[in-house]
């Protein structure tokens, strides 16, 4: 209640910047307009600082830009499982748990994982990204889970890129989610990192059906870092 208070404090000061003195004597429209931002904004900061997704390690920046994404494709009528939202962040070194599947109408946590990135995009920590087939690399981005199926990996996801560009090619690039027994804590301890993938978000074997099971079917999954040759020119994140 204290952050809605604060932020519908601060109306006088839109209006005024905005050359509307009151709701009465100015347009209301406007008013709406602002009334619509300040409360879209606190919905924002209440998520991410009620959900104490802070604790979780969670950056708040991989948040706020998987949240717009959600809300994107959510208004767009492209999630079929609009319940759960999947975001990894690659910012994070493969040693670290940076796969979160968060439950969007409690915040809860529903996983925390290990997950791969593609064997050319990093050792330790990925940092160069293609769209392109047989580049073993990771993608950005967007991407809507869709149906599974039990190929060379196992049990499978397959993955719907939503950005022309970026990672519109995932399904002919067969980038999937999947177990691998290369992801798990023991590797991390004999190599200290992990091992990679052609540039699927491989997860740990003994979590890759449950995982699979709760975001398979249209849910959002948002593949995350924060270079700019990814958040300069997503039109989703710049929507």
């Amino acid at each position: 209640m204290r952050l809605i208070r604060n932020a519908f404090a601060i109306l006088p000061a839109l209006l005024l910047m905005a050359n509307v003195s009151s709701p009465l004597a100015g347009n209301n429209n406007i008013v709406k307009q602002l009334h619509a931002g300040v409360a879209k904004t606190v919905a924002l900061i209440d998520h991410y600082a009620d959900w104490n997704l802070t604790a979780i390690g969670l950056s708040k920046e991989a948040f706020d830009y998987a949240f717009k994404g959600y809300n994107y494709l959510k208004e767009k009528n492209l999630l079929n499982n609009s319940e759960v939202l999947t975001i990894v962040d690659y910012s994070k070194p493969s040693s670290q748990k940076r796969l979160y599947v968060l439950d969007m109408n409690t915040g809860e946590l529903l996983f925390n994982s290990l997950v791969a990135h593609g064997r050319n995009s990093g050792l330790e920590y990925a940092n160069d990204f293609s769209n392109a087939e047989e580049s073993h690399k990771t993608s950005l981005g967007f991407f809507i889970t869709m149906s599974t199926y039990n190929g060379n990996n196992g049990y499978s996801l397959r993955l719907q890129g939503c950005e022309k560009g970026i990672n519109d090619n995932a399904l002919e690039r067969a980038i999937v989610m999947h177990g691998a027994a290369y992801v798990n804590e023991n590797f991390v301890n004999s190599n200290g990192y992990l091992g990679r993938s052609y540039g699927c978000p491989a997860v740990p074997e003994n979590l890759n059906k449950k995982i699979i099971e709760t975001i398979k079917n249209g849910s959002c999954m948002f593949l995350y870092h924060p270079t700019k040759k990814y958040t300069a020119v997503s039109k989703i994140l710049n929507s």
